[in-house]
């Protein structure tokens, strides 16, 4: 009987280190094909709105693939350290590796790379996934690792975080990312309604649900850091301890909540505003200068005029509005 790249082929295959999430991949390559699709459209668009409108359906389809992503990434909070540690359990054999804990909204990743790779005749390359979303039983997957024979590192930081461990955080962690996850989702459909909202004549509740947009990406990030108020369980490997801290999701979520910001109108009746050529405009009902923009993206906005006809400009264009009754 051959062998497979060292493995027999009626054993269990190698395993291989996780890379991606497959899940994120088909989020990323759906809002992908959203964008290619507006950029094969966008020649033809004329003038200066080509510009605005492909700033505006690129930033919005930024901030939507951002809102769904970070469900499934695993770096919330994150840390590394570097230890001499014990391999396996009954050995005497020990390790230089590198041990990270990255944690999500629905899990975490043990990872377990030796320093250098190749040890003891060894490739010691191991990334290992634990959920605690509702419908997963963390406590099997930890016991699924140990009938493995899971390296004793991995097996170390994943007891912490079990319903038997005394440090008492894996119902905390849970509860936080079950409710960080649902206020998201909330986000991501006063996302969808805000979008939808910008395409109509209504730019002041586009700019109203936007900012609500905002605000439960922030309530998501509010939810997830209630998991700091209580003290956390020191994972000491070797010499060394493992700390966590707040990962590139949480810092991107909160760069892009604290940017979305309510559209700015100059005028207090902006829903009456239109942009009239050379660049000025002038409210009818109270002789104001507007700006009937939402951010940097001007809109067309009817102009309602005291004989009752309305008055449409589009952005770009150098030519005399037209009434219509």
């Amino acid at each position: 009987m051959t062998l497979l790249d060292g493995v027999y082929p009626f054993y269990p295959q190698q395993r291989k280190a996780a890379s991606f999430d497959i899940s994120t991949v088909i989020v990323i390559v759906v809002f992908l094909a959203l964008a290619c699709s507006f950029l094969l459209i966008l020649p033809g668009i004329r003038g200066r709105a080509r510009l605005y409108w492909s700033l505006r359906v690129l930033l919005s389809l930024f901030v939507g693939v951002v809102i769904v992503v970070v469900q499934f990434t695993g770096d919330w909070e994150s840390g590394w350290v570097q230890a001499n540690t014990s391999y396996k359990s009954f050995s005497r054999v020990w390790v230089n590796a590198d041990i990270g804990l990255h944690i999500g909204l629905a899990g975490l990743n043990i990872t377990l790379r030796g320093n250098p790779v190749r040890q003891i005749n060894e490739t010691i390359d191991y990334n290992e996934h634990f959920p605690w979303s509702f419908g997963a039983d963390y406590d099997r997957s930890y016991s699924e690792g140990l009938h493995k024979g899971l390296p004793s590192p991995i097996l170390y930081v994943a007891e912490k975080f079990s319903t038997q461990s005394p440090c008492a955080v894996h119902g905390q962690y849970r509860i936080a990312g079950h409710y960080a996850s649902a206020t998201l989702w909330v986000a991501f459909c006063t996302w969808v309604i805000s979008n939808i909202l910008f395409s109509m004549p209504v730019l002041v509740y586009g700019g109203y649900m936007l900012l609500v947009t905002g605000a439960f990406m922030i309530f998501s990030l509010l939810s997830f850091s209630t998991v700091r108020n209580s003290p956390m369980c020191l994972i000491h490997i070797g010499t060394a301890t493992l700390h966590v801290a707040y990962g590139g999701s949480f810092w991107l979520m909160l760069a892009i909540g604290k940017d979305i910001r309510m559209p700015q109108m100059a005028s207090p009746c902006p829903s009456a505003c239109a942009r009239a050529p050379g660049g000025s405009a002038e409210c009818p009902s109270c002789s104001t200068p507007c700006h009937g923009s939402v951010g940097i993206v001007p809109w067309c906005v009817p102009l309602k005029l005291r004989n009752s006809s309305h008055v449409t400009f589009l952005p770009g264009s150098s030519a005399t509005p037209k009434a219509r009754d």
